[in-house]
């Protein structure tokens, strides 16, 4: 399992969002409060960040712990975006390691987050492997189940779906073959597209400033709302809705 968030609002240090808060995705590396699978996340972490005029965004991803990466203060410190997705990774039994694997994923202005795990991976996944091109599985970032929900997400965002449908697409299919837990998390810089499927998923929002998405509170601050399971969740800094993903 993992934990993760996506932010959008004006501009705020990467230190601000992850680091500063009392029970952030910084401190939920070490101890998050409602994972339930899993008790650490030292098995990487990756932020993404859109920088003002460029949609493409960056990406520092790491295969170590996010506490133990000596660069990471200067860069929490330092780096201010308007939107961000970040992940600290507990990697799924027969996953590969290393900072290919480790979230976000991305493709051109798309950034994504895959919290949750495949039951029998890797030897169930033919199915799921077996919808995609041959050219397409040669060319995963890892080898590994989020990189696999990925490339099907993508799938669909490179035929035209719209960010929710392309997850509740994935999350349907998916699930088809394999229930496992499916919480994504999915970006452009503009939008999010989260489902809760398994997994802890809140939100909090300022309609108009900000909006952030996360696998658990940040703070015990007013504002936090759980998204029920089985849900998909899209959001603006213009607000937030909340609908079945069936």
């Amino acid at each position: 399992m993992c934990r993760h968030l996506a932010y959008l609002g004006e501009p705020q240090s990467i230190g601000e969002l992850l680091v500063d808060p009392p029970y952030g995705l910084y401190r939920q590396s070490w101890a998050p409060r409602e994972q339930r699978y899993g008790t650490v996340n030292a098995d990487g972490f990756g932020i993404g960040w859109y920088a003002d005029g460029d949609p493409v965004p960056a990406r520092y991803r790491r295969a170590g712990p996010i506490w133990a990466d000596a660069s990471f203060a200067d860069l929490a410190r330092v780096v201010r975006a308007r939107a961000l997705l970040a992940a600290v990774r507990s990697a799924t039994e027969g996953c590969a390691a290393g900072e290919s694997a480790a979230a976000p994923y991305g493709e051109g202005r798309w950034l994504f987050s895959h919290n949750g795990a495949l039951p029998g991976w890797p030897e169930k996944a033919g199915p799921l492997a077996a919808l995609l091109p041959p050219a397409e599985l040669l060319t995963l970032e890892a080898r590994c189940d989020s990189a696999l929900v990925w490339a099907l997400v993508l799938r669909r965002l490179r035929a035209g779906a719209e960010p929710g449908e392309a997850l509740a697409g994935t999350v349907a299919e998916v699930a088809a073959e394999a229930d496992g837990r499916l919480n994504l998390l999915l970006t452009d810089g503009e939008s999010i597209a989260a489902t809760a499927h398994g997994d802890t998923l809140y939100h909090r929002s300022r309609p108009g400033q900000a909006v952030v998405v996360a696998s658990e509170p940040s703070d015990d601050g007013t504002g936090w709302a759980r998204v029920p399971d089985g849900s998909l969740l899209l959001a603006t800094v213009g607000g937030v809705t909340v609908r079945p993903l069936g």
